[in-house]
């Protein structure tokens, strides 16, 4: 998005192709992918998707395909983090750079369908360690983006069952159920509840013609719930946290630790610009000034740290879809 900006002297793709040369270099310090663990988290798989999605390396694409190997083992299971969704986000990246190229296409499309497959062969509800969770990251919305963004015409009809299921699962209060059976009402977040739901929702809704209406008053509700209860005071990210040490935890504006950011993404414009003034330098600098700033584990990542806090300003800057990068970005 910006080509022209340059750090100490340097282009920004330069600095991503030396991060991509040591990664590289050092490819077998990672352990690699293996059942149960090769979501969109994986170091060997994230390193060859933008590996081959940057320079339209065939032999990358070659090496991630045939990864489909563990994605498809019965121990992996179908959230995004760890399992399936989180891999058809990375096929999906990559056939992007692949348009023109036939052969490559149709091998990513093959490994697509084979992978979309064991999704809805699973039996359902889907769970994630023995627990059925409903959010973006290790839920079921998360599986039903992953799946209809891989081919909208041929899979959103095989998913509108569960996403009818899921719309029903929405509290009074507009916010989701981090699982099911339902605990407290309490997160509100792009991982669990609202925030990640909505904005998957809002990707998703055109594809669903017979839900548009059920999804419409689900997104508008949720927006509520979001503006109402949003306003986290983790330091600015898209979706990381933990939770707020007494006595913040019992302030009415939150009741979770986790990204701004992320959260903002949900919103349309004026509330979307209005939470991202929480994201400013001076803002921070206070709010870390007068304790009410948790400090991110990893303040430099996507999503838990600046890197997901410029995305949200460049959607901004740019006038961009309100998406997640990394999860329905495309």
């Amino acid at each position: 998005m910006y080509n022209d900006l340059e750090i100490e002297g340097q282009l920004l793709g330069t600095w991503s192709a030396a991060y991509l040369k040591q990664a590289q270099d050092t490819i077998g310090d990672y352990p690699g992918p293996k059942p149960g663990k090769c979501g969109i988290t994986d170091d060997i798989l994230a390193l060859l998707a933008i590996g081959a999605a940057t320079s339209k390396d065939v032999d990358m694409v070659n090496n991630l395909c045939d990864y489909s190997a563990e994605v498809l083992e019965p121990e992996t299971e179908n959230e995004f983090m760890y399992g399936r969704a989180g891999y058809l986000y990375l096929l999906r990246l990559v056939k992007a750079s692949f348009i023109d190229d036939e052969k490559t296409l149709q091998l990513i499309t093959d490994t697509q369908d084979d992978v979309v497959d064991a999704i809805l062969d699973s039996p359902r509800p889907w769970k994630w360690h023995g627990k059925t969770y409903v959010g973006a990251i290790h839920g079921a919305i998360g599986i039903i983006t992953q799946v209809v963004l891989t081919d909208p015409k041929k899979y959103a009809p095989k998913v509108e069952a569960d996403l009818a299921v899921l719309l029903t699962y929405q509290y009074e209060t507009g916010n989701w159920p981090s699982s099911i059976p339902p605990e407290k009402d309490r997160l509100v977040q792009v991982c669990h509840g609202a925030a990640g739901v909505v904005n998957s929702l809002v990707t998703v809704k055109k594809y669903f013609p017979n839900l548009e209406e059920k999804i419409t008053r689900a997104i508008t509700k949720g927006r509520e719930c979001v503006k109402e209860r949003g306003l986290l005071t983790k330091e600015p990210c898209i979706c990381h946290g933990m939770f707020l040490p007494p006595p913040l935890q019992y302030l009415p504006r939150t009741n979770m630790s986790i990204g701004i950011t992320g959260n903002a993404l949900a919103l349309e414009d004026k509330d979307f610009e209005h939470f991202l003034t929480y994201t400013t330098g001076h803002e921070m600098k206070s709010m870390e000034k007068d304790g009410m700033l948790e400090k991110s584990s990893c303040p430099e990542s996507l999503f838990g740290g600046e890197a997901g806090r410029a995305w949200s300003w460049a959607v901004a800057d740019k006038g961009l879809e309100k998406r997640i990068l990394g999860y329905n970005d495309l």
